[in-house]
């Protein structure tokens, strides 16, 4: 048929025309910006999942920056602290020195002196200045804030916690098995002296501990009373510690726990004449004797042994690992360990006292790092750097109850090395240094495995959302170049097409003649 009115197949070559044309900008878009999916008509799916790729990748990104910074706070208090442990190192010699006294003039211990109350100055300058940002990292300022901590507890450490919506944590430490002492009773058949077989016998004995052993000779007619004071003259040296009462000797270690023993060897019993020998400690109560048959002195030449025991208990529900009167967990939530007194472990003389101790509250603080994409508790991590001032570390309690710190030892306090207690003195400087050592432990710990771990994990992570994001938003050059010349090919054709249709009409004017 031939019209001129409505030219259909010009119509037709218009209309393929434009979807040609439509194609072939489509196609020099994706390749011109490099991404398939540039708005929502191209893949509507596709957009929404890009975008939560792309949502992610930026988290996983932030969270690698969040652990590169938490590894230079790590840093920046690690060398504070290794600052801190060589002077620490330091005291420790000149401890050592004064104990000298022959051998030193008042010059030397008071130079002596002067060296430490200058290193004491510098524990706390350091303590104070070790700074990230403005931050303080080393003066308690990243320690956690505590309260309501029990009666039943000697000294505590919270290294780690996560407190949900930074509501305060109850630490309750249930008692499972208390620690105790190792031991015996030397009964003597209620006399207070020695009976020997004569006035020449003696009655020797070796008494070990867990430090060393000392072999002690006693005449008859000593009364049970000297012989405790000559065994507690040793206790430094043996760890082993005594009482008198009437008729007997008790004997017990110095600590508690499972590496704490008494030993004891009869070498001569002296043909002792009353004595009703050696009797084991009760398990519920070190002031009684544990209900079985006495040991004879004279049947003790091989000596026999008995070793104390650990606490068993469980804090928060996640069972500890106890060590002596100390029972501590480590977990992600929750690392903490707690030494609890002698009486809450039930030992000393004291019935077991086994049960429930709240042993007191985190209210907040510590260093939180973010560690994770996901902003929750379970990606963050907390870690607690205490207080490494001098008068803050080097606990030490004496055989008279008195506390003392790193502190005492300056010019005029307790422990100085001018006419301080230099035995004390020594144990507070070694406790001191086992604390820091102890912290930087801890964050070496946490650099390497826990920041270094997450470092790795989550770069893998972000090249693998990175791959899957790439894959369903960017262009494939290959196939899109091709796709490309076949819109080039196809809008020239019908640009042909639609010229050859729109010339058609003309055809009919032959018709007219």
């Amino acid at each position: 048929m031939s019209r001129i009115n409505t030219n259909v197949q010009s119509l037709i070559a218009q209309r393929v025309l434009t979807l040609n044309n439509r194609s072939l900008s489509t196609s020099l878009e994706r390749l011109s910006t490099g991404l398939r999916i540039n708005r929502g008509a191209d893949d509507p799916a596709g957009l929404i999942a890009s975008e939560n790729l792309r949502a992610e990748k930026a988290a996983i990104g932030a969270a690698i920056s969040n652990a590169e910074r938490a590894e230079q706070v790590v840093n920046i208090a690690e060398g504070g602290l290794q600052e801190i442990s060589t002077l620490l190192t330091q005291l420790e010699g000149l401890v050592t020195s004064s104990a000298n006294e022959a051998g030193l003039s008042a010059e030397e211990r008071s130079a002596n002196q002067q060296q430490v109350d200058s290193i004491l100055q510098t524990i706390d300058r350091v303590a104070g200045a070790t700074s990230f940002q403005g931050n303080r990292l080393l003066n308690g300022n990243l320690d956690y804030s505590t309260t309501n901590v029990s009666a039943e507890v000697q000294d505590f450490t919270v290294h780690g916690a996560k407190l949900s919506d930074n509501n305060p944590l109850d630490v309750e430490v249930l008692v499972t098995q208390s620690a105790q002492v190792g031991g015996f009773i030397l009964s003597f058949g209620g006399g207070a002296a020695l009976d020997l077989g004569s006035a020449g016998e003696t009655f020797v004995i070796e008494i070990a501990g867990s430090i060393g052993s000392r072999e002690l000779s006693f005449s008859s007619g000593t009364s049970v009373a000297s012989i405790a004071n000559a065994v507690n003259t040793f206790t430094d040296v043996t760890g082993v510690v005594a009482s008198a009462t009437a008729g007997r000797l008790d004997l017990s270690s110095k600590g508690f726990g499972s590496s704490e023993f008494v030993s004891i060897k009869v070498v001569d019993d002296g043909a002792i004449a009353a004595g009703d020998g050696i009797y084991g400690l009760s398990a519920t109560d070190t002031a009684v004797d544990d209900g079985n048959a006495a040991t004879a002195f004279s049947a003790a030449n091989n000596a026999v042994r008995d070793s104390g025991q650990d606490i068993s208990a469980t804090i928060n529900g996640i069972v500890a690992v106890g060590k002596g009167l100390r029972a501590s967990i480590n977990t992600d939530f929750l690392a903490t360990e707690v030494l609890l007194t002698s009486g809450a472990a039930g030992s000393g003389g004291n019935a077991q006292t086994l049960g429930a101790v709240s042993a007191f509250r985190i209210e907040g603080g510590g260093a939180d790092f973010q560690l994770a994409p996901n902003v929750d508790i379970a990606g963050k991590v907390g870690i607690g750097v205490q207080n490494v001032a001098v008068r803050s570390v080097g606990r030490e309690t004496n055989d008279a109850g008195e506390v003392f710190y790193l502190a005492d030892l300056g010019a005029g306090k307790d422990l100085n090395l001018e006419d301080g207690d230099l035995t004390t003195a020594q144990r507070v400087i070694r406790k001191a240094i086992k604390s820091v050592s102890q912290l930087r432990g801890r964050l070496g710990s946490f650099q390497q495995n826990t920041i270094g771990a997450t470092i790795r994990s989550l770069g893998i992570s972000l090249e693998n959302t990175t791959a899957a994001e790439s894959a369903i938003r960017d262009t494939d050059f290959a196939s899109e170049s091709a796709q490309l010349t076949r819109n080039q090919i196809l809008v020239s054709a019908s640009t042909s097409t639609l010229a050859i249709a729109n010339s058609q009409p003309q055809s009919v004017l032959q018709l007219l003649g």
